[in-house]
């Protein structure tokens, strides 16, 4: 479920530090489409330049009984970025209070990104966040604690290739990644799911 896609290449599988596992939450009638990540990564403590907003520090952490959207990829992907966006930007016009959920996009490739990021972003999601850093360890330390694996190289003929994770994550208001979705995820399955995260959030069952 880790798989890395890149723009004009599909790169083979790459291990990353965490398993993921069919998840169950809320509805007991209801199975996840999603997958819980093993163990389960904190993030809310990483903070990154929020291009969208004047670069203010954004941290990687949902507003209470609200849920974060983080996805990993690249403002010149022909394919997975831009249907990824996409389809958070359905299922989330599909859900009770869209309200209820934020949208945040780090991009693997600053050196080309940094400047139109924050254009790419609001164009799917107007309210989205654009997060951008031109410090490598920074980044990478980022992509790290979500068990994302990236790469950005150049081609014997000058292109630059970008491989990525392609996993969608789903951070509640404690700071944890409580969901991964692969990509090809429904969009109803994406609504859905995050509907049942936030009333299972609502209800402590994260706690």
């Amino acid at each position: 479920m880790s798989g890395w896609r890149g723009g004009r290449i599909l790169v083979g599988l790459v291990a990353v530090f965490v398993t993921v596992a069919p998840a169950a939450c809320g509805d007991e009638d209801r199975e996840l489409a999603g997958y819980s990540v093993e163990p389960t990564p904190a993030v809310g403590d990483i903070v990154l330049p929020d291009l969208a907003n004047d670069g203010d520090d954004f941290a990687l952490r949902a507003d209470p009984d609200k849920m974060l959207l983080v996805y990993f990829g690249y403002t010149t992907c022909p394919d997975y970025c831009p249907n990824t966006m996409s389809n958070v930007k359905l299922a989330r016009q599909r859900l009770d209070d869209p309200a209820d959920v934020d949208v945040a996009m780090v991009t693997v490739d600053p050196a080309r990104d940094l400047d139109t990021l924050a254009t790419y972003v609001t164009g799917f999601l107007p309210d989205g966040h654009a997060l951008g850093t031109a410090d490598d360890d920074e980044l990478a330390r980022a992509a790290s604690a979500f068990g994302v694996s990236y790469d950005v190289s150049t081609d014997a003929g000058g292109d630059t290739e970008v491989a990525h994770t392609t996993l969608l994550y789903a951070v509640d208001d404690t700071g944890h990644v409580v969901l991964a979705w692969p990509f090809g995820v429904s969009i109803d399955d994406l609504a859905a799911d995050i509907e049942q995260l936030l009333d299972g959030q609502r209800a402590g069952a994260y706690e």
